[in-house]
C-alpha cells in the first residue's frame, strides 16, 4: 500500500501543465518547458522512479510530437529513458546519424561536455506526414545524465 502511495504521489509531483491541444504540434517554448520539468522531476525524484515515468507512452512527458528522452554520459550515451520508443531504451545513441548523416547525438554529447544545456539542430523522419524535416533538440545536463526534447521546425 505504502508503495502505490508514494508512486501516486511520484506521478502528481511529476506531472503539469505542459500539455496543449490535441492535434496542433510542439513548439522550441514547450519543448524547453517539457525538459525543465523533467529535470525538476528527476532531481526531485531520482532516476529509478523518474526514468520510468519518462518512458510512459501515455504520461505527463509524453504530449502530440514532444517527448523526453534521456541519455547517460558515462555510458556511451545509453538510453535510459525514452517517451516515443521503448525499443531505444539500452541502445547506445552515440553513433546515430540523421538523415543527412550529421552525428547529431554526439554534438548533444561534446556540447554538454562544456556547457550545462543547448540547442541541436538535425533532420529526422516525421511519421505523421511521411516527410524529413527540420527538428531541434533541447537539452540540459543533470549529473551524467542528458535530458532532452526535441520538435519539429
Amino acid at each position: 500500500m505504502k508503495k502505490t502511495l508514494v508512486a501516486i504521489m511520484t506521478l502528481l509531483l511529476c506531472a503539469g501543465g505542459v500539455h496543449a491541444a490535441a492535434g496542433d504540434t510542439g513548439s522550441a517554448k514547450e519543448a524547453k518547458a517539457m525538459v525543465q520539468k523533467a529535470v525538476a522531476c528527476l532531481k526531485a525524484n531520482g532516476p529509478d522512479v523518474a526514468f520510468p515515468v519518462f518512458s510512459d507512452p501515455k504520461g505527463s512527458f509524453v504530449d502530440r510530437d514532444l517527448y523526453i528522452w534521456v541519455a547517460d554520459m558515462n555510458a556511451n550515451m545509453k538510453c535510459v529513458a525514452h517517451g516515443a520508443s521503448v525499443q531505444l531504451v539500452g541502445r547506445d545513441l552515440m553513433d546515430f546519424k540523421d538523415s543527412d548523416g550529421k552525428l547529431f547525438i554526439r554534438e548533444i554529447y561534446e556540447l554538454a561536455k562544456i556547457r550545462e544545456s543547448g540547442w541541436v539542430d538535425y533532420k529526422w523522419f516525421r511519421p505523421e506526414i511521411q516527410k524529413i524535416e527540420q527538428k531541434s533538440v533541447y537539452f540540459e545536463k543533470v549529473d551524467h545524465y542528458i535530458v532532452a526534447c526535441g520538435y519539429y521546425k
